[in-house]
């Protein structure tokens, strides 16, 4: 295993995972308000629809990334799928831990959460890919990558009227 080759690769997905899910940001309101793009983009401003903008950035990279080099790193996926798992974990823990410390949040803390849980993420699934000690889960982890995907699809349809959801 090229470990060298894993890390360019490792933050080159940090830095389209970073780009894409700015640009994700805006792609529901220059779809028209689509209600399919909105399924993979935030639709309002809730934590949990802001977490779209890690997830599925990140997702099409490991597509990628597993084509590319998944031959090379036999852990690979189940990493990648971690990493974007504990990214929606992170933006989520960290927004309502700040918030809740100082009693209201600003634009510039909510962004810089992304960009840390975009690194948090990477990091992991690079240290998870070399160590594999998440392999074993791989087909748990499919699961619940997928179950995430049928959440953010019908929360977005159908919204808990709880803080998490609420723009």
């Amino acid at each position: 295993m090229y470990v060298k080759s894993l890390k360019k690769y490792i933050i080159i997905g940090i830095i389209f995972v970073s780009v894409l899910g700015t640009l994700f940001h805006f792609v529901y309101k220059w779809s028209g308000n689509n209600i399919f793009v909105g399924f993979f983009t935030p639709i309002n401003e809730s934590v949990w629809e802001h977490t779209k903008l890690l997830f599925f950035p990140m997702l099409i990279y490991s597509f990628y990334l597993n084509k590319k080099i998944g031959k090379e790193y036999p852990c690979l996926n189940s990493a990648m799928i971690f990493g974007e798992l504990l990214g929606v974990l992170s933006i989520i823990v960290m927004f309502y831990t700040y918030s809740g410390i100082l009693g209201f949040h600003t634009a510039f803390a909510d962004i810089a959460i992304f960009y840390i849980s975009v690194i948090v993420s990477f990091c992991i699934a690079y240290k998870l890919t070399v160590s594999c000690k998440v392999n074993k889960y791989n087909k748990l982890l499919q699961l619940l990558q997928i179950l995430i995907i049928c959440l953010f699809i019908t929360f977005t349809l159908y919204p808990p009227n709880i803080p998490l959801f609420i723009s």
